[in-house]
């Protein structure tokens, strides 16, 4: 028994000692602590802050109205009484509208015909065109929302006018037979922020754990050529040791970074926050697991400082498109939907805006929940073997 307790508190000594020295290793490396502190503190806020507001307001709007007639200026009004769209000009032809749009002065083009009026007037069907700027989609978003919404209120208030009834009631099934109404579930304002964000956030742990770690990796190639990414070290010689040691620190400080870059941000944006503490300190876990021995696996091939950079920077556009929060998973070839199986940061984000959006409990995202532990296994059996083969190539070269 006092065998047994001697090589425990031996084991414990290694791996603190492991982890006291990588601690000692982060800190002393701006640029580890440029990824490690610095990004997740500025980034969250800085998107948040170009996000915000989120909906797009007084969107500039073209009108060509060659009739004028109170049907179509009462159109127009309605248009511009919307909080999102503005009337900024009123043309006279389609071809000034145009300039108008070629400056940069409207982003879209709202084009009456000139017999607008005499058709509505004469209980005809009338077409109106819209013409707007696809490079921006909020602004596409908001013309042709609002259009559709005043047309379709000008139609009942016309058929009402037309058709009248003896009661009330009568009158609502006539104009309206089948009522609806739209609800946006889990993003009611339709914010981009709230869409977008929330990714960005898990994005952001997944890419900074993953460059700290592999230039931590790419460091210690570079000062120790001899024996790899393993000093000679009498406490650097158990691969369980080693990687227990690293994990563990690595684990401790992104727990604290999590709090503030899932916890404080959406509160302090007021982002959706439905989810309960304790569902997603659960979810982390696995992710925070998986995203420490995936980024420890790479650092194993990192032979500079800069090595990280040239390969994994440019990786969270493909990342955020992966996660299927752009574009759905669905609609994607079988060949990327594999590859998304193999990096966290997708089953992590669409688990975190399941339960931080939707509310989704722990059993709601098992698929996500599961794979992340299985991802997590899978890359602590590689990083256990890429640190074996350092500790025997550390002994064939001579080290302690």
């Amino acid at each position: 028994m006092k065998r047994f307790l001697h090589s425990l508190a031996d084991i414990w000594g290694d791996i603190l000692f492991v982890g006291k020295e990588e601690l000692r290793q982060i800190f002393r490396d701006q640029g580890v602590i440029i990824f490690f502190f610095l990004v997740p503190l500025a980034y969250p806020v800085l998107y948040a802050l170009i996000y915000n507001p989120e909906t797009v307001h007084e969107a500039p709007l073209a009108v060509v109205d060659p009739s004028n007639k109170a049907a179509s200026r009462e159109f127009i009004r309605k248009i511009d009484a919307a909080p999102d769209v503005r009337v900024a000009a009123v043309c006279g032809d389609l071809e000034a509208a145009r300039r108008l749009m070629d400056r940069g002065k409207v982003f879209g083009i709202l084009s009456f015909p000139a017999d607008f009026s005499a058709d509505l007037h004469k209980g005809k069907q009338t077409t109106l065109s819209l013409y707007c700027d696809g490079t921006s989609l909020l602004y596409l978003k908001a013309f042709y929302l609002r259009a559709m919404e005043v047309s379709l209120d000008m139609g009942r208030e016309l058929r009402e006018a037309a058709h009248p009834a003896s009661t009330e009631a009568m009158q609502a099934i006539l104009v309206d037979p089948v009522p609806y109404r739209a609800v946006a579930l889990f993003n009611s304002q339709g914010g981009f922020a709230t869409f977008l964000v929330p990714a960005i956030l898990i994005l952001v742990i997944h890419q900074t754990l993953l460059l700290g770690i592999c230039m931590l990796g790419g460091t210690a190639r570079e000062k120790n050529r001899r024996h790899g990414l393993i000093p000679s070290n009498i406490h650097y010689t158990g691969t369980f040791r080693i990687v227990g040691g690293k994990a563990l620190v690595y684990l401790a400080l992104y727990l604290l970074t999590c709090i503030w870059v899932l916890y404080i941000i959406p509160r302090l944006f007021a982002f959706p926050q439905i989810g309960q503490p304790l569902t997603l300190f659960l979810f982390l876990l696995p992710f925070l697991f998986a995203c420490i021995f995936m980024a420890m696996t790479f650092s194993g091939f990192m032979t500079s400082r800069e090595s990280p950079m040239l390969l994994f920077v440019f990786m969270s556009i493909v990342l955020l498109f992966l996660s299927g929060i752009s574009w759905p998973m669905e609609a994607m070839p079988p060949f990327w939907r594999a590859i998304s199986h193999c990096i966290p940061a997708t089953p992590g984000i669409r688990g975190f805006v399941a339960i931080t959006t939707m509310g989704a409990s722990l059993n709601e995202v098992a698929y996500e929940y599961h794979l992340l532990w299985i991802q997590a296994g899978f890359y602590f059996v590689t990083t256990c073997l890429i640190y074996r083969y350092q500790l025997i190539l550390r002994k064939r070269k001579g080290g302690s």
